[in-house]
């Protein structure tokens, strides 16, 4: 199956309650390659090993598929203090 920015999207805000997520498909609409950010309480007291294994736990048939997946996650505190820089 061939995964879209839109389902990758809609599935990571239902499943960690997400204020912010961005997806980029960088394999040329394949599906294969996707960047993510991340922005969720969910992630709060959590290192960045740990949000990671949670993100993977969410989209883990996906990832069965698809070849490169990179993330940033970040809580809505980080968040905000990266917008003001």
């Amino acid at each position: 199956m061939v995964y879209t920015e839109e389902y990758i999207k809609s599935k990571l805000i239902k499943e960690l309650e997400a204020s912010h997520v961005e997806v980029h498909d960088e394999s040329d609409g394949c599906g294969a390659k996707f960047s993510v950010l991340i922005v969720s309480d969910k992630f709060e007291g959590k290192p960045l090993l740990q949000r990671h294994r949670l993100v993977n736990s969410v989209l883990e048939e996906e990832l069965k598929t698809i070849h490169a997946f990179s993330q940033k996650t970040l809580t809505a505190k980080q968040w905000q203090e990266q917008k003001s820089t």
